[in-house]
């Protein structure tokens, strides 16, 4: 299969005529001659929401089973792509081959997740209170709990992850889990992309007969589409993922609706790391190295990329900076996204370099003409340059980093006090820095969604305990995760159902409890 250059409304494709834009490589610095895909306008977005509002009651009343079959569907459709999906990504992002396999498989692997969400009903919270008509000095009524979707969502295609945080990506899969329809604006660095997974999405749709309008896919140039979808009433929740300009832009809009709307915007971390004096005397060196691969993986294009390393100061940090700037140095220029992420990452750095105190102290690799190809670097400064420095704080989207060099464990405690909300924390210790780390966690649990100890934050795992989120502005909601399970509750609320005759209630707060799952019945867990 190859792109057409259509958008995906419903079940059907519709040729965009606002205008049209070619996909583009970023590794030969070059437009993709064919095809030309077609901006969208208003009434392809009034066209899209209204299917996916009309659809919205008969998709979340479909029994759980079809609606798992469907997430499931949707994983076959994208594996049936087979080469042409891993080539037509690598094409437009410049990506490896290898990287991009494995994110198909994490992609896959999210629906099915889902679907073994769906089917164990457990997202639901089913919570009973039976009806207590004797008590005194009030009876109580028959009490229960269930969630609903709020409606459908808008999600916005990640620039850095082609396939597993765009069109199928976690949104996706966790507001289709949830039972409410998607409508997608593709971003407009990986649109052919972007249309095959589409199209995965609305065959799996029509093969396993889901109401039209359960999914559609929208392109459109510059903010006009993003922000007529955000805008729009029939929309009821948004997910996006992408800077923090963007993102604040879109909780702008949608804070100022008629009737705003929760929005999920993953925006911006620098994932403090934290070398502990014991483990930084032990293995400086073999730290380093790991630190060094972690930096520049992808490129450095990961919002939970090491863009801050914590150290005492002395002999052994001295050690470790070595070491990682000669890690650092025979480290190749990548490819970057597009050119607008190289300029941007260009910019960041010139402006940390033109901060006070600030030293690079390492240089990946010339780029030797390579067109957006960024080189990693690594920059060196004292805890009280920080301390009175904001800017330090900012994202270098990128292969990137600043070591802070702090006097002592109470220094590194003042500048984890001084730190937005982040993704992640890392505690890099032995047994004799515990002390340390009991001092430095009671600050991370307020400042980040995942703390992790002697690895690095660039692996997400997709499973049900992992939290991909923290507090502003990581996110902008520090009370949900963007990745693992429990990223359905983003898009459902709960509803109580008071003295309801049992033959109306849903079905996993009926008597009979049809669909077996676990519930909390009188404070009492139980399947029963």
């Amino acid at each position: 299969m190859q792109p057409t250059g259509a958008m995906l409304i419903g079940h059907a494709a519709v040729r965009g005529q606002a205008g049209s834009q070619r996909a583009f490589n970023p590794a030969t610095n070059a437009e993709i001659a064919e095809p030309q895909f077609g901006f969208g306008t208003r009434d392809d977005v009034d066209r899209a929401v209204g299917l996916a509002t009309r659809a919205f009651d008969s998709y979340r009343s479909l029994p759980l089973e079809r609606r798992a079959a469907f997430l499931e569907a949707i994983a076959d459709e994208i594996m049936a792509l087979g080469d042409a999906l891993i080539e037509r990504a690598h094409g437009e992002s410049g990506l490896p081959l290898a990287r991009l396999t494995g994110e198909r498989g994490r992609t896959v692997g999210q629906l099915r997740l889902f679907a073994q969400v769906v089917r164990d009903g457990h997202f639901l919270r089913a919570t009973i209170d039976t009806a207590q008509p004797e008590r005194q000095p009030l009876p109580r009524a028959d009490l229960r709990l269930a969630k609903v979707p709020l409606g459908p969502v808008a999600v916005f295609g990640a620039s850095n992850f082609p396939l597993a945080f765009s069109v199928a990506g976690g949104d996706t899969a966790s507001a289709l889990a949830a039972g409410a329809p998607v409508v997608v604006k593709a971003h407009s660095a990986h649109l052919g992309t972007s249309e095959l997974v589409g199209r995965a999405v609305q065959k799996a749709a029509q093969s396993q007969g889901m109401p039209e309008g359960v999914f559609s896919l929208l392109i459109g140039a510059g903010r006009e589409i993003g922000e007529a979808l955000v805008a729009h009433p029939g929309i009821k929740a948004l997910g996006f993922t992408g800077s923090r300009q963007g993102g604040l832009a879109l909780l702008r809009i949608a804070n100022n609706r008629h009737e705003p709307i929760p929005v999920y915007a993953e925006m911006s971390s620098i994932n403090p790391v934290f070398l502990l004096p014991q483990a930084l005397a032990v293995r400086a060196e073999a730290l380093a190295q790991g630190f060094a691969d972690s930096l520049t993986m992808g490129a450095g294009q990961f919002c939970t990329n090491p863009g801050l390393v914590l150290a005492v100061d002395g002999p052994d940090l001295q050690r470790f900076v070595a070491a990682a700037g000669k890690a650092l140095g025979v480290k190749a220029a990548q490819t970057m996204l597009t050119p607008g992420i190289y300029a941007a990452y260009r910019e960041g750095r010139a402006q940390v370099e033109a901060v006070e105190g600030v030293e690079r102290v390492a240089c990946g690799a010339d780029a030797a003409g390579q067109p957006n190809a960024a080189q990693a670097a690594l920059y060196v400064t004292d805890a009280q340059y920080l301390l009175r420095n904001p800017a330090l704080q900012a994202e270098m989207f990128g292969p990137a980093s600043v070591v802070v060099k702090a006097r002592d464990i109470d220094e590194m405690r003042q500048v984890a006090d001084l730190l937005e909300g982040q993704l992640t924390a890392t505690l890099l210790l032995d047994e004799g820095d515990h002390e340390a780390a009991r001092q430095l966690l009671p600050v991370l649990e307020r400042k980040c969604g995942r703390i992790l100890a002697n690895g690095f934050p660039t692996g997400v795992e997709v499973c049900h305990a992992m939290v991909h989120g923290g507090p502003f502005p990581a996110t902008s909601n520090a009370m949900y995760t963007s990745v693992g399970a429990s990223a359905i509750d983003r898009f459902l609320r709960p509803v109580c159902y008071q003295d309801i005759p049992d033959a109306l209630l849903p079905a996993a707060l009926q008597s009979a409890n049809p669909l077996g799952t676990w519930r909390l019945t009188n404070g009492v867990m139980a399947q029963a």
